[in-house]
Formats: C-alpha cells, sequence, structure tokens
C-alpha cells in the first residue's frame, strides 16, 4: 500500500484488447522490466473514483524507457512531458505503467515509491489538477498509486478487463468469498462462490421495463444479482399484462380505488419490476427511476453500472446507451423483437434479436441502428408533431409477443452471466444473435466498425473512453 494513502481507492477499467497489447509489450518473455503510458478518462459516482482507459502508449526500450537515475529502469523525459501535456489538453487522467515479476501478487518498490514523490507533485501541477499516478503488472495482478492536487494519493482497489469475457485484477489476491448458501447451491455448482460473490456485488442497469424489460428484471433478479438502476417513465396498461412478469389486473385498476382515481394508482412499470427483484432476492439494492433515461440526471445513475440492457426501442435511447457504453467503458447488450405486418396484415419474418455492444466493439452508430431522421423526429414535440401530420411511430402499437421477447432476454441474460463470471471461451462468439421464429433458424449478424467513427474509435475527437469531461446526448430535465 501506499503510504498516506488517505482517499477512497479507486477502480480502472481496461478494454479487452488494449490490455492484451500492454501484456505482451510488459512480458514478451525475456523476463525483463518495460514500460508505457494509460491515457484515461474519469468516472465519478456514487462507488467512487473509476478510471477508463483511453490510450496506451508503449514505450520503447533504450529509447522511451532507459536506465534509470535511482531506480533500475524509468520513462524518458521527453516521452513523459509529450503525454502530460496530451493529458492535460484532453482532460484525461495519467498512469506511468511497468512490470515486475510474479503472478497474482504485485506492489510497488520503495524505490518506485520515492520516484513517485518525487515526480508526481509536478506532474500534478503540470496537468492543471488532472490526477496522475502509475500502475505495476505482474502477469495477474496490477496495483495502483493515483496522485491528486494537494499531495493527497489513492490507492488502486481493482482493475477490469472488459471483453468477450470480464477478467478482475487485484494488487493480491482477494479473500475466498463465503459459500453461497442453499439458495444459490445449483447455480454456484456451475460458476462457483466466486462467481456468486461476483453477481451479488455487481451493477446493472436496465432501459425500458415493458415486455422484455420485465423478463430480464426476473431473470437476473433469480441470479442474484446485487444492484439495479431501473429506469421507464411509463405506467402499466391492461393491453401490457400479457407480456410484463407477474403482472395483474390492480397493477392497472386497483379494485379498492374509486374509479375517478384509478389513473392516478395505476403502477410504474418500474416499480413492478422492483417488486419482482424484491421476490426473489430480498437483498437486492433497487434504484426505481420512474422517469425518462434521457434526462440528464437519471442517465447519470447509468454511467457507473457493470452492464447495461437496453429494452427501450426509441432512437434517442440508443443514442444515449451507445454513448455511455463507449464513453465509460460499460459493456451492454440492446434486446428487442420485431414482428412486422403490412397494410395488408400479411406477417413478415418474426424475429428478436440480442446485440452485445462493448467499448469499440458493436457500436450501434457503426452498424446503421440509429436513424438520424427518426432522431430528428422524436426530437419534435409532440404538439407540433400533430400540427404538421407526423407520423409518431413510438405511439403505434406494434405486434409484440411474450415469447419472442423471452428468446432475446434469455439470450442477453445468458450472455451477461458467462461474461461476468469469466466462463466465457475467449474465442466465443462475437457476432449478434438473431433468432427466425418463422424459419425457424438462427443466424449471426457480424458488426461492422469505421476507424473514425465519432463514439467507438480512437479518433482523437471520439467519445471512446472520455469519462465526465465530455458530453453525453442527454436532455435537461423538462
Amino acid at each position: 500500500m501506499a503510504p498516506n494513502a488517505p482517499i477512497k481507492p479507486w477502480r480502472l477499467t481496461l478494454p479487452e484488447d488494449m490490455y492484451g497489447k500492454l501484456m505482451q509489450h510488459l512480458f514478451p518473455g525475456d523476463g525483463d522490466e518495460h514500460g508505457a503510458i494509460i491515457l484515461a478518462g474519469i468516472c465519478e459516482s456514487d462507488r467512487g473514483l473509476r478510471l477508463v482507459a483511453r490510450e496506451l502508449h508503449l514505450a520503447i526500450d533504450g529509447q522511451d524507457y532507459v536506465p534509470g537515475k535511482y531506480g533500475y529502469r524509468m520513462l524518458k523525459a521527453q516521452f513523459i512531458q509529450s503525454h502530460i501535456l496530451r493529458a492535460r489538453d484532453a482532460n484525461l487522467a495519467y498512469l506511468a505503467i511497468h512490470n515486475h515479476g510474479g503472478s497474482t501478487s504485485v506492489g510497488f518498490s520503495a524505490d518506485d515509491f520515492a520516484s513517485h514523490e518525487r515526480g508526481y507533485p509536478a506532474l500534478v501541477d503540470i496537468s492543471r489538477g488532472m490526477p496522475v499516478g502509475a500502475l505495476v503488472f505482474a502477469t495477474q495482478a496490477v496495483a495502483g498509486d493515483l496522485w491528486f492536487a494537494g499531495n493527497r494519493r489513492a490507492d488502486l482497489s481493482e482493475a477490469h478487463v472488459v471483453g468477450n469475457r470480464r477478467q478482475f485484477l487485484y494488487p493480491r489476491p482477494p479473500a475466498r468469498p463465503a459459500p453461497a448458501g442453499a439458495t444459490y447451491d445449483r447455480q454456484s455448482r456451475l460458476f462457483g462462490d466466486a462467481g456468486q460473490a461476483i453477481l451479488s456485488r455487481t451493477r446493472v442497469g436496465l432501459i425500458g421495463l415493458g415486455g422484455a424489460g420485465s423478463i430480464l428484471a426476473e431473470l437476473l433478479g433469480r441470479l442474484g444479482v446485487g444492484e439495479f438502476v431501473l429506469a421507464d417513465p411509463d405506467k402499466a396498461e391492461v393491453s401490457n399484462l400479457p407480456r410484463l412478469i407477474a403482472a395483474d389486473f390492480s397493477d392497472v385498476s386497483p379494485w379498492c380505488v374509486p374509479g375517478f382515481l384509478r389513473e392516478r394508482f395505476r403502477r410504474f412499470k418500474v416499480d413492478m419490476a422492483a417488486r419482482n427483484i424484491r421476490r426473489a432476492n430480498q437483498r437486492a439494492q433497487i434504484m426505481a427511476l420512474p422517469r425518462d433515461f434521457l434526462d440528464a440526471d437519471v442517465a447519470e445513475r447509468f454511467k457507473d453500472c457493470d452492464y447495461l440492457f437496453l429494452a427501450a426501442d426509441t432512437m434517442s435511447a440508443r443514442l444515449l446507451f451507445n454513448a455511455i457504453v463507449n464513453q465509460y467503458g460499460v459493456p451492454g447488450v440492446q434486446v428487442g423483437a420485431k414482428v412486422p405486418v403490412g397494410t395488408d396484415g400479411k406477417v413478415g419474418d418474426v424475429f428478436c434479436v440480442s446485440r452485445t455492444v462493448r467499448p469499440g466493439h458493436g457500436c450501434l452508430w457503426c452498424n446503421g441502428l440509429i436513424s438520424p431522421s427518426r432522431l430528428q423526429d422524436e426530437a419534435v414535440p409532440a404538439s407540433t408533431k400533430k400540427a404538421y401530420a407526423y407520423v409518431d411511430d413510438p405511439g403505434v402499437a406494434a405486434p409484440s409477443v411474450v415469447t419472442m421477447n423471452a428468446v432475446a432476454s434469455a439470450h442477453a441474460a445468458d450472455d451477461f452471466l458467462f461474461h461476468m463470471t469469466g466462463l466465457k471461451y475467449e474465442n466465443a462468439e462475437m457476432a449478434w444473435f438473431r433468432w427466425n421464429a418463422r424459419k425457424g433458424s438462427a443466424s449471426y449478424d457480424l458488426p461492422r466498425r469505421h476507424a473514425q467513427c465519432l463514439e467507438c474509435s480512437a479518433a482523437d475527437d471520439s467519445r471512446l473512453g472520455r469519462g465526465d469531461n465530455f458530453p453525453l446526448p442527454t436532455r435537461p430535465r423538462r
């Protein structure tokens, strides 16, 4: 532990591709020490501080990483200067990196700490108060020392590597979790007590608690997920009852309430979902927001989730979900079902989809799933639409069937489970799942990625990994 570290420990999120490049650089098989720098966005929430790795800069041995004046090796001054200035100008945190031997435990040496104390107060001044610090890696561990203005500092508690599966890195192996107990005995036989402990401290965000969202809430509650953030402004209607899990007529027409008050007492969908989660897991912590996800203060609650589920189908919700995934390094999935019916009443291909999205992969913009024209239409006030004869797509009652929602939701929840517990194979399918119910066939759509996408690419002006110092596409509360 760093000496005199009074600030609450922080966390780090690393994309899998970046982590792989870093490990190859630090551990090429020569048993020597190597260096690098990461620039990271900042996420501050009720869970504390989290850094989101945006840029990786590898130090060339003998040129950027040279014999040290006080310790074994050091980053050269010119290499440090160019990247601390970039961090300052882009409002990013600066992290210097090197490696030690060992596997599951690692820590800074006395020489390392002395180097931090000599150099980091000046770097904080240059960065104009943005945090600066260091990481030291072993093959399966990482420790961190982060400095703030006023010579305050904090230790790294854990790092998450986000890819097909999630990897957890710590400075030293965590304590063995308590047995899962009888409630989760059968499922913990699959992923162990450690996997059940991961689920119990996982925070998921559910956007939309209608047909698909209510199923997801039920499934995740029964898996033992510990924290939920729910957002949906709508109340239940009679036509929702066949698709909302455990809904009944008292949710839309309370029998004990006079007729003229029944509208007021109709249940919000988020409250019904919270009720179902608590039936499955009384210990779950639930933030049920009967509000629109697009409101800035509501979206704020989702930026530090561990996983997001998008079960709302407006273009604006897709845009904001996609932005949070890339800007804050939060993986997620967009679920949906489509039952196209022509004007002649003929039914087309009935299909459901589960589209995983994570930083740099599966971007909804890159794949044409966010329509600029639909975004523009959704931004037009309802009164204006009516005056100019706009077709209000969200108001059209499209066909919806609980079984189709269940197929998409179960696939998405299963993908989340194997991602969080690390059971997914490294070479697992990365394409998007599509089930065609009329054909009885499954297929996969390989998502595209554009090199200069302003959402998911490493382009200088993209939102990838930018954290709090970059605007989200939200709107002020009305």
